[in-house]
């Protein structure tokens, strides 16, 4: 079980994760060369895990085949994570609760992610830059 700070990081390590733990209490966790990292962040009564994209479209006309193409991803292909937006920016998240969080889990969410970032993020970027 996943319930402190110490207990993920000794998850990751078990996972051969390679991270960063900082004085916050988040985690950046590197997803590999060309991928942007994933912060982990324990708040209870969850773990966040959360990827910053990259910007979404300014405009609505040019967003909207994004969206469409986010929501659709989010229905068909990801099991444990979601595309959303923060603050302009296209994020991939997902939200495990602690209680019954273990390393199996935090290991297919990662998976989920690491999936995404390789198959679906290189799709939603071009449409991005075709878009602005």
């Amino acid at each position: 079980m996943i319930r402190t700070s110490d207990d993920l990081e000794a998850q990751l390590g078990r996972l051969g994760r390679r991270y960063e733990r900082h004085p916050d209490g988040t985690f950046v966790l590197s997803l590999g060369a060309n991928q942007p990292p994933a912060a982990l962040l324990l708040v209870p009564p969850v773990l966040v895990v959360q990827v910053a994209i990259g910007p979404a479209p300014k405009s609505d006309v040019a967003a909207a085949p994004v969206y469409k193409k986010l929501l659709e991803l989010n229905a068909s292909a990801l099991l444990h994570a979601a595309f959303g937006l923060e603050n302009d920016q296209i994020v991939l998240a997902a939200a495990l609760e602690l209680e019954s969080l273990d390393l199996n889990e935090l290991e297919a969410v990662l998976a989920d992610i690491d999936v995404a970032l390789g198959e679906h993020v290189p799709v939603l970027r071009a449409m991005v830059q075709t878009a602005s």
